[in-house]
């Protein structure tokens, strides 16, 4: 969680030094309501650029921490609106009921796209850490109505995206504990647990719906990842294995190993990076 703090510090500061003039911000917009709770999300648009494409952020924090406060702005510069939205913690209510949130949002945002000055045609999804997982189950899971959920206003609107960024995200939940280190099991074993509503050996079925891995199938969308070598936290076989599993089936996917990062480090926020991530995303018509 540290780690995953101090990652988001260093992107929303360079974010912020880019904001200053160059970005038009909307906050706290509300898209959906589930009881008492009022779900909300950001908007970032470069101001410079007319109806921009967009991205929606997912941020981390182990599925029970985080917000949609100070994401990642570094693709913002490359004429890229950024949506950064906030859901159910685990510890509110336990999977799916994140996913529904997000898609809930994404269908909040392409039925509302003329409205907040953004294209909605091809939309990408993008996170980090816990984070990545969920941008890379939501962008597996298009069209799954297991997943879709039925929250907000706009549920006979799409919430399929049409490219995935995966920041060192968990993928197999099946594999991940004999990959990880000591501290990656004092982290993940409560986290998951509390995810899924039980520990992880009392909910495989559960844990296989949620991993990116097992709904891979031959109609998904781009997908960049981005893993530092030295993670202790997320292993960084957890991307390979989500590699190998678009390899399989023929998608189109890059992935970039940070040398001697681990869980945060501020190569994940370079503008050499970020360059790479636009033009693969330009690269395939996003």
């Amino acid at each position: 969680m540290k780690n995953f703090l101090l990652f988001t510090i260093l992107i929303g500061c360079i974010g912020k030094l880019y904001a200053q003039n160059d970005i038009e911000t909307t906050k706290n917009i509300v898209y959906a309501q589930d009881g008492d709770k009022k779900l909300q999300l950001d908007i970032y648009k470069p101001k410079a650029v007319q109806e921009p494409r967009l991205i929606i952020w997912v941020h981390g924090g182990a599925w029970h921490s985080g917000s949609k406060e100070n994401p990642p702005l570094g693709l913002v510069p490359f004429g890229y609106a950024l949506a950064s939205v906030d859901f159910h913690a685990s510890t509110e209510k336990p999977f799916p009921a994140d996913v529904h949130d997000i898609k809930a949002a994404i269908r909040f945002l392409r039925a509302n796209a003329s409205k907040y000055g953004y294209k909605a045609d091809n939309i990408v999804i993008w996170g980090s850490s816990s984070g990545g997982h969920l941008a890379a189950l939501v962008a597996t899971t298009n069209n799954n109505a297991e997943l879709e959920g039925k929250l907000g206003d706009f549920t006979n609107t799409s919430s399929s995206v049409q490219g995935c960024i995966d920041f060192y995200g968990p993928t197999n939940f099946l594999t991940i504990l004999n990959q990880s280190t000591p501290h990656g099991l004092n982290v993940r074993l409560p986290a998951l647990a509390i995810l899924l509503g039980k520990p992880l050996d009392q909910a495989t079925e559960l844990a296989k719906l949620a991993s990116p891995v097992y709904q891979v199938d031959a109609n998904d969308p781009p997908l960049f990842i981005v893993h530092g070598e030295q993670d202790i936290q997320v292993p960084v076989n957890q991307s390979i294995e989500l590699m190998s599993a678009y390899k399989a089936k023929n998608l189109k996917v890059q992935i970039e190993f940070i040398p001697n990062a681990g869980h945060s480090d501020p190569a994940y926020s370079k503008p050499e990076l970020m360059e790479k991530i636009a033009k693969f995303l330009k690269g395939n018509g996003l």
